[in-house]
This record gives C-alpha cells, structure tokens and sequence, in this order.
C-alpha cells in the first residue's frame, strides 16, 4: 500500500499543486490522502491511480473554497507559491508544463475553485470527464461548459507564443541589468505596453500592496526600488518550468519571474513572503 502511493506521489502533488497555488497546502492535501489511503481495503480499489486522483482532487477543491476567504484577507497581493521545477511532478506533456508556469497559475486565481479544479484535471491531467464530475459533484456534461468557460477565462493570455529557455534568461538578465544601470529607455524598451508588477510581501516583508500598471509606472517603480535597495546577490534558478531570479536586497530574498511573450516582459511577479520560498532549491 506504501510503495504504491509513494510511486503516485509525484503526480498528487503536481494536482494539488496546480488547484491550489501552494506546496504548502498541497503537501497537506496529499499527506490527509495518504492517511485515507492507509485506511482503505486495497481490494476495493481497481485503479490506485484514479482512485488517489479523485481524492486529492476532491481534498485540493474543499481546500481552495476555503483558502479564497483567507486569500481576500491577506494584507497585499496574494501571488501562487514559487516551487522549484522538480518539486512539481511529472512534466511529460506540453500541457503539464503550461499549467505550471508561473503567469498560468496566477492567472488560474480569476477562476471560481470549480473553473478551476475542470481546468487542471482536464487540461493538464487529462481525466476524464466523468471522473472530474465525481470530484466537483456536477455531471460530465456540465463539467465539459465548465471547462470551456474556464478555457474561455484564459484564452486571451495564453494564445501569445512562448520564448524559447535561451530568450526567456536572456530578457531576464537584460532587465536586471538595465535596473541596476538606471538605464530608463533600456528598461522601458523591453516591457509591453501593458505590463503589469505584482509584489507579494506577505504583511511581512514590505512590498506594493496594489499591482503597478503600464510600460512608465513599471519602469519607474522598478528603477526607484533598484536606487534605493541594492541586490547584493542574485543567481538564475529553475522555478515552475521556467528561468527566474533568486535575489537578495538589503538582506531580503525574493524571487523574481517574468512572463515573458513576443520578446517582452507583459507581467513580473516578485515574491517576497519567506513563508512562500521554502520550495525554490
């Protein structure tokens, strides 16, 4: 029964993870998984694999109904939990990759928590949909509205192409570097017009409380932060699939992570709460 779920783990905590925006919560889910598992008769069960599935699935949606109150109350801007890529499960399909990027799962927040749930199990898991329809108590047939509505909520985002690995760290140290120079054009020339900041501090560590919009506010609020706290150690770092920054300004470490699309940077995402950097390597 051990060996079983242990080989099933990975995948587990990619589902939870993915619903839930964070390690934290998702080993907990699989962790009470594990515990529901210990109890049952191991002759009832046909397929350990869908069986597991559909109650981590089930724990992860109860779970996200309740963490969206706490979430509204949280002092700032509540960003996903940055996780070290191995530390997300299995990454053999284009579409387990996408719903790990960092700008996917932020953008996964807009969702109600059954928009949600339909989403990840269909797209990145493939389950099917009668399967999804035990998890979230609706039929196959409204799982398969939910899911389009769902699609539909983040179509938009989606549809602009990805950089390459190469591209994505070269924008990346472009950034840093022009910040660190004071190089406003240089800063301004790789942005979109519409890029947005988001800064998550937590209440604990001091960040914006309110998302920076458009191409002069981000350059000047990055530029402004750059004058007044120097990095004083920064390394490249493998976070959700994707190149990121691993900073330390002023004693304070962060993470920082761009969504990166048409060869400019459309959203940047620094996360300082150190209760949410346990899971970067």
């Amino acid at each position: 029964m051990s060996d079983v779920f242990e080989g099933l783990r990975p995948l587990l905590l990619g589902i939870a993870y993915r619903m839930l925006g964070s390690m934290w919560d998702a080993e907990d889910v699989v962790q009470e998984a594990y515990l529901r598992w210990a109890r049952t008769d191991p002759e009832t069960v046909r397929d350990p694999r869908a069986f597991l599935a559909t109650v981590v699935s089930r724990l992860a949606l109860d779970q996200l109904r309740s963490a969206r109150v706490t979430r509204e109350a949280y002092r700032g801007e509540w960003l996903p939990e940055p996780v070290a890529t191995d530390a997300a499960g299995p990454l053999d399909t284009a579409e387990l990759r996408d719903t790990l990027a960092y700008a996917t799962l932020h953008m996964m927040e807009r969702l109600t928590p059954p928009e949600r749930a339909v989403f990840v199990l269909r797209d990145a898991f493939e389950m099917p949909y009668e399967q999804i329809a035990e998890v979230v108590g609706s039929s196959a047939t409204t799982c398969r509205q939910i899911h389009r509505r769902a699609v539909g909520h983040l179509a938009a985002s989606r549809a602009r192409p990805r950089p390459s690995r190469d591209e994505h760290e070269r924008l990346l140290a472009r950034f840093l570097e022009a910040a660190a120079y004071g190089d406003m054009a240089g800063l301004k020339g790789l942005l979109s017009a519409d890029v947005t900041a988001w800064s998550d501090g937590g209440g604990k560590v001091s960040a914006a409380l309110r998302p920076v919009l458009g191409r002069e506010r981000v350059a000047t609020f990055v530029l402004g932060l750059a004058s007044k706290y120097e990095i004083t150690e920064h390394r490249l770092v493998e976070i959700n699939g994707e190149p990121a920054f691993r900073l330390i300004a002023r004693d304070v470490e962060q993470v920082l992570m761009a969504d990166v699309r048409d060869g400019l940077i459309h959203g940047l995402f620094a996360v300082l709460n150190p209760d949410k950097l346990r899971h970067i390597g």
